[in-house]
This record gives C-alpha cells, structure tokens and sequence, in this order.
C-alpha cells in the first residue's frame, strides 16, 4: 500500500521552511510558571524502514501507525505556522495502546490516516521509532500538549475549548490553565454525557456547542478511538482549528490525576505510575494487551532494520 503524506505535508506553505531542514531541536517549551511536560501496516509485529515525506519530517511505521520523528518544540512552531496561514489540523498521540488497537482493526487505522500528526506518545513508541532506524527525538504527550500549546495560544491570543472529563473537570482545567498562562481566551468547556456520541441528537448538540464557540484550539479527551471519531465530524464543520486527542490530559490538568515524577517518565515507567493510580480500570489494558504488544512491536522494529541492510 502507498504510504500518504500527511495533508499539511501536501499543500504549499504547509510546513514552516525552519522545520524542513532543520532536525527536531528536542528542546521542551518552558512557559507561565508552569514546568511543560514532556494504513494497516504490511506486518503487525513491527515497522518498516524509516521513510522522509519530502519535507524533511521522517516517519517510521509501527504496526499500521505511521509516526513522524519531530520533537514537541517543533509541534508547537507547526501549529503556530498554521494558524497564521489560516488552517487548522489534528494530532493523534499515540501510546502502545493506540498502536495495538489500530494495528487489530484497519477502520482505526485507517481513522488515523487523518490526522496531520502521529507523535510518540509513550516511550515503547520512541524505542521502537529508534529500533527501527528513525531518530524519534522523544516523547509528545497528550497530557504535556495539554499545557504547552495552550501556553502558545495564549502567547498568540488565540482561543482554547476544553472538551472530556467528568462534570466538572473541564472547568477546573480551565480556571487552572488560565491562571498558568495570562491571556489565555477559553472559548468554552463541555463534559458531554456518556454515550451522546450513538444518538444524532447527542453528537449534534456537542458539535454545535464547538462551533458555535469558533476556537483555534480544541483539546479532547475522551480517550481513543471515540475522541479521533469525534474530531473527525467536527472538523468538517471548523476546518480551521486545530485539535489534539489529549485522553487524560484534561483531568491531569485540573488535578483529578497526577504525572508521574519527570524521572520515571524518561525511563519508560509512567505506565506503571498511572497503574498504581488506577489499578482497576488500567490493569487489564495495560498487562494483558499493551505489554506483550509492546515487546512485539519492538521486537519486530529491530527486525525490519536488521532486514532492511
């Protein structure tokens, strides 16, 4: 199957000219007082060989996701990039859960084909990006965009809707954001009802209260795959924000759930950390579905490129 590039990669002007030459400067954006957080492939066990997308921007697939080698600094220029040209976009975050669950089901991966990012959300994924060849300067994380793109909307004065959580939650996400980050515009919050998205009725009210609101930046969280579907349906209707699948980055921010210690996340352990926090509702996906799909994932990078000399 031929690989697409993303669609900011195939209209002109749709990459900042920086980020075409310049490799992932790694370097995490400090703002506020806040410290900034970090198509159904050929085989499902691993990746293929690195491949550049003409603008400079490499991507590796994992299973049947393919991620692009670009570090969270560059994330934040791109979309600042585009929203002075006026388009909008979205990030999909992939953790070893995402990639497992596309990698079953090609109408998943097939979902993700959409988005204009796939960033490596989980360090499983950057070791098996770097297993395969492809340099994968770190982590992206829904819950650190959470903070560091909202901390760049405010710098741009540009607007911010938060959407997912309990009753509740986006709200105290929000008054914590705003006080992080002065000048922040919240154009609205929404915690929509369990199951609004199997009515027409349901998805059409949380749709319309988005666009009614007209942000530049919609964060989601409602976990994979039901957050994917629904900015899919709301980008035909605000095609010029931009929205990021953030899972449980909205109630992190508004305190329900802490971020593991900076050191456990760089040694690969904030799975376990999360795990601790809910061990009832996480221990199932995480080790009988996550882990063993992890060491095949990077057993079989590391095959690809041994194959691939």
């Amino acid at each position: 199957m031929a690989t697409r590039s993303p669609k900011w990669l195939r209209i002109p002007g749709g990459v900042p000219r920086s980020l075409r030459t310049r490799g992932s400067r790694g370097a995490r954006e400090q703002a506020g007082t806040a410290e900034a957080p970090e198509r159904a492939g050929r085989r499902a066990d691993g990746g293929r060989p690195p491949q550049e997308d003409g603008c400079g921007l490499s991507r590796v697939r994992l299973g049947a996701v393919e991620v692009t080698a670009i570090s969270e600094a560059d994330v934040l220029d791109l979309v600042s990039h585009s929203w002075h040209l006026r388009r909008g976009g979205s990030i999909v975050t992939a953790n070893v859960d995402i990639v497992r669950a596309a990698t079953r089901d090609p109408a998943l991966a097939d979902l993700i084909t959409h988005s204009e990012l796939v960033v490596a959300d989980g360090m499983p994924v950057v070791w098996a990006g770097r297993l395969a060849g492809l340099p994968i300067p770190g982590r992206v994380t829904g819950s650190s965009l959470v903070h560091t793109l909202t901390a760049r909307a405010a710098r741009e004065r540009r607007s911010v809707y938060l959407l997912g959580g309990d009753l509740g939650i986006p709200e105290t996400a929000a008054l914590i954001l705003g006080n992080l980050y002065p000048g922040l515009r919240v154009a609205g919050t929404c915690s929509p009802p369990f199951g609004f998205e199997t009515t027409a009725e349901g998805l059409r009210k949380v749709i319309g209260r988005v666009t009614s609101a007209a942000p530049d930046l919609v964060l989601v969280g409602l976990g994979f795959p039901k957050q994917e579907h629904l900015i899919h349906a709301l980008r035909a209707e605000l095609p010029d924000a931009w929205y990021v699948g953030c899972g449980a980055g909205i109630p992190m921010a508004a305190g329900q759930f802490r971020r593991a210690p900076e050191v456990i996340q760089r040694i690969g352990a904030e799975w376990l950390f999360r795990l601790a926090q809910e061990p009832r509702r996480l221990a199932r996906r995480y080790l009988r579905n996550d882990l063993p799909f992890a060491l095949v994932m990077l057993t079989g990078a590391l095959r690809s490129r041994l194959t691939a000399r």
